[in-house]
């Protein structure tokens, strides 16, 4: 007989490590309803109860699917991110005037090129949020992701040292909180 998990269910859903699938079907509900009205601006009782259904409809579908769990939902590193934030928003802001300037003055180089950056994020959610924040920042793209390491382009020399310098690295290290 298959040993059930925390979500009621066989299988590895709800098992180890504090999945607890109340939590996170809310947190997910409110980050849902959070998104939803940042982006809509509407606040009429009927548009609010159509975004309520279909908040309700998408969640209900999530834990369908078994998608709510610590990657899906991930509320460990809500605070954390919450951090990073500002640090990266300001990185694409210098990195958009660079890019710009680069744009507009023609004396400028340009060099694109290819390298690896090393990767210390040991589970897949700190390798994404790595990889999603060097595409984020104007002038360099990842490319690829293999184990320990992200083939990045860059734009010019000035972006490539940026990534290789590693502060972006050690900072979604911290957001990953496996250190």
């Amino acid at each position: 007989m298959a040993e059930l998990g925390n979500d009621g269910g066989a299988g590895e859903g709800g098992g180890g490590s504090g999945y607890r699938p109340v939590i996170h079907g809310v947190g997910l509900c409110l980050a849902l309803a959070l998104c939803w009205l940042l982006l809509s601006g509407y606040f009429q009782i009927l548009l609010l109860s159509l975004g309520a259904v279909s908040i309700l409809f998408c969640v209900w579908i999530a834990m369908r699917m078994d998608l709510i769990d610590h990657e899906g939902v991930p509320l460990h590193i809500t605070w954390a991110v919450l951090r990073y934030l500002p640090w990266l928003l300001w990185e694409i802001v210098k990195a958009n005037l660079d890019v710009a300037k680069r744009v507009i003055d023609p004396s400028l180089p340009i060099s694109p090129s290819l390298f690896n950056a090393p990767v210390s994020q040991k589970t897949d959610l700190g390798q994404t949020i790595y990889a999603n924040s060097i595409t984020l920042t104007p002038g360099t793209v990842s490319v690829d992701l293999d184990p320990g390491v992200i083939l990045v382009h860059a734009l010019h020399e000035g972006a490539a040292d940026g990534v290789l310098e590693g502060e972006m690295d050690k900072r979604v290290t911290k957001v990953e909180g496996l250190n």
